[in-house]
């Protein structure tokens, strides 16, 4: 099918594609795959030093351990995108570096620092959530539609 379509293009364009083609950098899928695994794996690693942390200092149990990790985890993302770490680890590892917890945090950042030169009302506070008011808002959405379906389950006796 691609064939095709290079058959429908003009002359030039044909062999402006052919010119691209040839100069088209091959990406080694397999090794960022890699990268992204261990990456990404590590983050979770530091999650898990981290809940152990709070369950055996501060007297939380698994379930508890969660929230506090979780904002444990944006704040240090936080500061590594802030330091302009985070960013270079981004580059190497991909899409490892985009595990839930630590995208949403470099995403919140991110924008504040873009539009930090506009002041802090209209810049940092106007931006903050650019990108992750969204996330907030299906986030909240969904977690109502839930909530009510369980809700509505546990009064006819399914639950």
């Amino acid at each position: 099918m691609a064939d095709k379509k290079k058959k429908n293009l003009p002359p030039s364009a044909q062999e402006y594609q052919a010119f691209q083609e040839q100069r088209e950098v091959k990406r080694p899928l397999l090794k960022n795959c890699i990268k992204a695994f261990l990456v990404g794996g590590f983050i979770c690693f530091i999650g898990q030093l981290i809940a152990t942390a709070y369950i055996y200092f501060f007297d939380f149990t698994e379930q508890t351990a969660g929230n506090p990790t979780t904002a444990t985890l944006i704040f240090i993302t936080m500061l590594l995108t802030g330091f302009g770490i985070y960013d270079r680890i981004g580059q190497f590892a991909g899409a490892g570096s985009a595990v839930p917890v630590t995208g949403f945090g470099n995403a919140v950042i991110s924008a504040a620092i873009e539009h930090r030169t506009e002041g802090f009302v209209l810049g940092v506070g106007g931006n903050i959530f650019k990108l992750a008011g969204s996330v907030i808002v299906f986030g909240v959405f969904s977690a109502f539609i839930v909530a009510l379906i369980k809700t509505i389950l546990i009064q006819w006796g399914g639950l």
